[in-house]
C-alpha cells in the first residue's frame, strides 16, 4: 500500500508540475548549479576523506572502551563528556544513532548518558562539523560543535536529575583485541590531518605539498602497516558509509537549490529572519520536526540562509535538526515511554533555542 501511495504521488508530481515556467525551469536549473557546487569544492577534498575517517574508526579505533564508559558504575564527570562526544569517536550517523541509543540504554546506562549520547552523537560526526565549516562558516561550524556538546550534557544531567535514574547493572559488550594500538591512532590522525589541512587557507603550494605528504603516508600505512583484511574492512567500512550517506546528501543539495528558487524570500524572513526568541524557538520546532539525513541539512540551511535566515536560528536548526524528527520521535517514546520522551522533546527544543539566541547575540 505504501508503495503504491509513493508511485502516485510520484505520477500526480510529474503530472501537474508546470514544466517550460520560468520559476519552476529556473529553480531545477539551480539544484543542478549547487550539485555543481558541491561536487566541485566539498566532495573530493571534505567528503571523501572524512568518510575514510569514519571508515578507520569504525574498524581500527576500539569501541568497547568508549561505551563502557556510559555505564552506572561511571563516574559523572567521565561518563557524560565521554558520551557528548562519542559521536566523533564512534562516527555515528541519524541513521544508527537509534539502534545504539536503545542498545546503551538497555544494557545499563543511566538515561542521563544515554540521552546525552543521543543528542550529541549524529550532530558532532565529523563530516556533519567540517561539511558544515567549509560550507557555513569556521565560526558556525565551531559553534555548532561546541553548543551540541554542552546541551547534550546539560540535557542528560537534567533527565537524570528528572527521574533519578542511574541504570542497572553493568554494559557488557564482547572484548575485542586492541591489535591495531598505536599504529590505528597513527592512521587516524595522518587522515585528520588530510582534512584539516584541505580546509585551510594557506599559501596554496605549501598546502598541497603537505596534503600530499599526508596522502601518502596513509598510503604507505595502508599498504603496509596493516594485515590485508584490516585493509579491505577499512575499504568496505569507507564504502558503506559513502554509500548510505552520499545519495542523500546530492538528493538534499539538489532539493536545497531548487528551494531557494520556489520558496518566498519574505515568508523566510517573517519566520526565521532575526535572532529573536520566536525566530529561534520556530527554528527549533521546524529542526526537531524534519528529516534530515546525515549531512543533507547543511545544503538546507544553505539555502535558508541565503533567503534570509538570521545566524541564531541557522545554529537552534542545526542542532534540533540532526537529534530528533517525526519518526525518530516515534521510536524514541517506544524506548523511553512517553513521560521521558516528552521531556526530552522538550529539553532539545528549549537547549537550541537558548544556544540560538546566544550565538546570534555574539
Amino acid at each position: 500500500m505504501a508503495t503504491f501511495i509513493l508511485i502516485a504521488l510520484i505520477f500526480v508530481a510529474f503530472y501537474f508540475v508546470p514544466f517550460g515556467h520560468p520559476i519552476v525551469d529556473q529553480s531545477i536549473l539551480n539544484g543542478f548549479y549547487l550539485l555543481h557546487e558541491y561536487a566541485r569544492e566539498h566532495v573530493l577534498l571534505c567528503l571523501v576523506p572524512a568518510f575514510f575517517i569514519a571508515g578507520t574508526i569504525s574498524v581500527m579505533l576500539k569501541k568497547d572502551a568508549v561505551l563502557k564508559l556510559l555505564g552506572p558504575n561511571a563516574r559523572r564527570i567521565i561518563s557524560y563528556p565521554v558520551a557528548a562526544i562519542s559521536g566523533g569517536i564512534l562516527a555515528v550517523c541519524s541513521c544508527t544513532i537509534l539502534p545504539l541509543f536503545g542498545g546503551i540504554y538497555r544494557k545499563g546506562a543511566g538515561i542521563g548518558p544515554a540521552t546525552t549520547f543521543l543528542f550529541a552523537g549524529p550532530a558532532i560526526n565529523i563530516a556533519a562539523i567540517f561539511l558544515t565549516a567549509r560550507v557555513l562558516g569556521w565560526d558556525l561550524g565551531l559553534a555548532r560543535l561546541i553548543a551540541t556538546i554542552t546541551a547534550a550534557v546539560l540535557i542528560g544531567l537534567i533527565m537524570e536529575m528528572i527521574y533519578q535514574e542511574r541504570g542497572e547493572g553493568g554494559l557488557a559488550f564482547t572484548s575485542d583485541d586492541d591489535q591495531y594500538g598505536v599504529r590505528g591512532i597513527i592512521f587516524f590522525l595522518i587522515q585528520l590531518g588530510f582534512l584539516v589541512t584541505s580546509s585551510l587557507g594557506i599559501n596554496q603550494t605549501f598546502k598541497y605539498s603537505l596534503m600530499t605528504v599526508l596522502g601518502l603516508s596513509a598510503l604507505f600505512m595502508a599498504l603496509f602497516g596493516f594485515k590485508r583484511d584490516t585493509v579491505q574492512n577499512w575499504l568496505y567500512e569507507t564504502w558503506d558509509f559513502a554509500k548510505k550517506i552520499l545519495p542523500y546528501l546530492f538528493i538534499g543539495v539538489f532539493f536545497a537549490g531548487v528551494l531557494t528558487r520556489l520558496l518566498p524570500q519574505q515568508v523566510v524572513t517573517a519566520l526565521l529572519g532575526s535572532n529573536g526568541f520566536l525566530s529561534n524557538l520556530v527554528a527549533s520546532v521546524i529542526g526537531a520536526l524534519m528529516y534530515f539525513a546525515t549531512l543533507t541539512e547543511v545544503p538546507i540551511v544553505q539555502a535558508l540562509r541565503e533567503l534570509g535566515m538570521a545566524k541564531g536560528p541557522t545554529l537552534a536548526l542545526l542542532m534540533a535538526g540532526n537529534s530528533l524528527s517525526l519518526p525518530s520521535m516515534i521510536v524514541i517514546t517506544k524506548l523511553l515511554g512517553r513521560k521521558k520522551a516528552f521531556t526530552y522533546f522538550g529539553l532539545v527544543v528549549i537547549f537550541s533555542t537558548l544556544f540560538g539566541l546566544i550565538y546570534g547575540a555574539i
